[in-house]
């Protein structure tokens, strides 16, 4: 199952294991659960501490296995192959039942155990999720913690009948108890948020009492990380606030243009930009949403969704970009029911269906060649005349038989049951015919919008809504940079983004050291 390169690899992380692995197998005669067997001799045979037992009718899905420990009160399983993306989600969940300490601070851990109730947990992955172990992880890791709390992670490619009972149509999908709890990227602290009510207004109570901060990095991706070592490594208290370290890079798949690094994945590069920062003496403030500038005796000051509000002498804004919607009837109201925005994550849900690609660019025509792979038939829609994907990605395409491409077509509509989508309606733009599409997935892939509303009003945007910066990474509030995916900078790559935002770092601690911040409130200008 395991390749001898990987068992060494597997054999030596093992090493840390301290106290047994019990592995129980519940086995059925199908192909997928001899390759399960074989994976679990392969764990066993890479460490002495690990025993495989294997059980039939036993009243447990199959195939799949339990981790515990004896003495230990562990209810963790995996249904199904945890392979691809989810392999590190084994070898994780192998440690800390193994006894491995996590790396987590001890207050979020103390937080874990302390949930008082009985939670039930059930996600649905797919192997090729890269948002998928982060949720996966967090559960485990909270299973181990407190056995109040169970998880079992499904491979929906294994259990489709499950996948089409439940109509999991995006994934992770999270259950609590039997109720659909969350979708997408979730990590422990943000798990832990939703289940202690209290745990929000006690963090903004901590936030509140946090003393100015000489510069204060709103966003936590490529630029606000880059920004963050350019500042600590001055000597200056910094802080980032940022809804989720890593942002757009999360949620990205191959990475193979980053300088220096031949081939990496995005949930890696975020976390290696996260390791980086915390080494040096920053500030790092999760699950924080801005919704507020201002400037005040001197200081600005930046107020979050959760109640917190932040000060700072300096501040650089990277609140980066979110995926584009259509913004037709229907999208909303079937989001994660058939329309979805990450094919490489949903994609291996819609085995054997008839899909749609919105958008013509490379990443259109990129999850289009993806899909077809997969799927029945992918209808590819683009609103202009032509394709806009380069020549080598559309040649590529032009050759899958199982792939339709529609020029001068704008989508209007999608259609669905109440449950799931069932159709899409277009427009010929030349014509002015109306056409429906029956289907069952549609996959939006037209561009970003930079996450700036909530400035709006308060410096100077672009009519794209992207902040306006000089060549500086200035905006037009002195003492307020910015950089990254949110602002004028053309060329949305993370190589640029952590340049701009190494060099709005450098250009604040010039502002911080050449002028003091103004007694009087800079002249807000208004928005473009």
């Amino acid at each position: 199952m395991l390749d001898a390169n990987l068992k060494t690899q597997l054999k030596a992380y093992l090493e840390r294991v301290v106290r047994p692995i019990q592995i129980t197998a519940s086995v059925n005669d199908s192909p997928k659960s001899r390759e399960m067997v074989e994976l679990l001799r392969d764990l066993q045979a890479a460490s002495p501490k690990i025993s495989v037992e294997e059980r039939r009718d036993d009243g447990e899905r199959a195939p799949s296995f339990a981790l515990t420990s004896p003495g230990q009160d562990i209810s963790l399983r995996f249904a199904g192959l945890p392979m691809g993306h989810e392999f590190t989600s084994l070898v994780l969940a192998l440690l800390q039942v193994g006894g491995h300490p996590p790396k987590l601070e001890q207050a979020v851990i103390d937080q874990i155990k302390d949930l008082d109730g009985e939670f039930t947990f059930e996600t649905y992955f797919s192997q090729s999720c890269q948002n998928c172990p982060e949720v996966v992880q967090a559960l485990n890791l909270m299973a181990v913690l407190n056995p109040a709390i169970k998880h079992v992670a499904v491979d929906g490619a294994v259990f489709q009948a499950e996948v089409e009972e439940r109509q999991v149509m995006s994934v992770p999908t999270i259950y609590l108890n039997g109720q659909v709890f969350g979708q997408g990227r979730m990590g422990v602290e943000e798990i832990v948020v939703k289940l202690d009510t209290g745990a929000a207004a006690r963090e903004a109570k901590k936030l509140n009492a946090e003393a100015p901060f000489d510069m204060l990095i709103v966003g936590g991706g490529p630029a606000g990380a880059a920004a963050a070592v350019y500042a600590a490594r001055k000597g200056i208290r910094t802080g980032v606030a940022a809804e989720r370290f890593g942002g757009q890079v999360l949620d990205t798949m191959g990475i193979e243009n980053f300088i220096s690094v031949t081939h990496t994945e995005g949930p890696k590069l975020a976390q290696a930009l996260e390791t980086h920062v915390r080494e040096n003496e920053v500030r790092i403030m999760n699950l924080q949403r801005a919704e507020e500038l201002n400037f005040e005796h001197g200081v600005f000051s930046v107020r979050m969704t959760g109640g917190a509000t932040l000060h700072a002498k300096s501040i650089i804004l990277s609140t980066g970009a979110r995926w584009r919607q259509m913004g037709v009837p229907g999208e909303d109201t079937y989001k994660n029911k058939g329309v979805a925005y990450c094919p490489h994550c949903d994609g291996p849900l819609f085995k054997g269906k008839d899909v749609a690609v919105i958008g013509g660019g490379n990443s259109g025509v990129e999850a289009a060649i993806d899909l077809a792979g997969i799927v029945k038939h992918v209808t590819l829609l683009e609103f202009d005349t032509k394709l806009r994907a380069d020549e080598v990605l559309q040649r590529k395409l032009r050759s899958l038989p199982n792939v339709t491409v529609l020029v001068s077509a704008r989508t209007t509509e999608v259609q669905g049951d109440g449950q799931k989508v069932t159709g899409l309606v277009y427009e010929d733009r030349i014509s002015g015919e109306l056409n429906t599409i029956k289907l069952e997935g549609i996959f939006v892939q037209i561009g970003l919008l930079p996450n700036t509303e909530w400035l709006r009003g308060t410096l100077d945007l672009s009519p794209r809504g992207e902040i306006i910066v000089d060549a500086h990474g200035q905006t037009s509030l002195p003492g307020v940079f910015a950089a990254g995916d949110c602002t004028t900078t053309p060329f949305k790559q993370i190589i640029i983004a952590a340049g701009e935002g190494a060099k709005a770092s450098l250009a604040a601690f010039d502002y911080l050291i050449r002028s003091s911040v103004p007694e009087a409130a800079p002249q807000q200008a208004k928005a473009a």
